[in-house]
């Protein structure tokens, strides 16, 4: 039996991505500017504009969750009715809606951005309900998420491809493939008691 030499270890640690390096930085300049416009919106108006813009922002977006919530699931129940009977007739997808399902994603993270305090993700959560800004956005994601490259470990884009399986059909099942390489042992069976 021969066993591979197992490699020395590097002296230096390997790097963190740079998304791992600047998200918290981003993140905390986002606060701040957050913080910043609403004291300048409150300077030039006054504190009860500002309580009103911030409900109005929690209104509208849980309104647009629920709705695109709604919408996901009435998706979800037809595919299930189509599947259990294939000989009901199918409803034509509209022009706005992919075949894929993933149509309520955007807008439900656009009502998300609108219930977070804040000036700027009010605006992003705007531009997301948006149908034509919305399709723009969602169409980079979905090229951004499923585009080929080879990640640096560690990162959020490795974490995905290997968080997705290819079949020999071309369909991506997302999942994890957990392997036991070993025989199960035998049961061990217990001698009859005796009383």
């Amino acid at each position: 039996m021969t066993f591979a030499a197992t490699p020395s270890p590097s002296p230096r640690p390997p790097q963190r991505s740079r998304a791992r390096r600047f998200i918290p930085l981003g993140i905390a300049a986002w606060m701040v500017l957050e913080i910043w416009l609403l004291t300048v919106v409150a300077g030039a108006t006054n504190g009860l504009t500002v309580f009103l813009l911030l409900v109005a922002g929690v209104i509208v977006g849980g309104y647009a969750i629920k709705r695109a919530g709604r919408r996901a699931w009435q998706n979800l129940t037809e595919s299930f009715q189509a599947e259990s009977d294939p000989s009901a007739p199918r409803k034509p997808a509209s022009s706005g809606e992919r075949q894929s399902g993933s149509g309520n994603t955007v807008p439900m993270a656009g009502g998300l951005l609108l219930m977070v305090p804040g000036l700027l993700s009010d605006v992003l959560g705007l531009l997301c309900l948006f149908p034509p800004t919305g399709k723009l956005i969602q169409r980079r994601t979905e090229k951004l998420l499923t585009r080929r490259a080879s990640y640096a470990p560690g990162s959020f884009g490795d974490a995905f491809q290997q968080a997705r399986m290819h079949r020999p059909d071309s369909k991506v099942v997302q999942g994890e493939v957990i392997r036991d390489d070993r025989p199960p042992s035998p049961r061990r069976q217990d001698p009859p008691l005796t009383g």
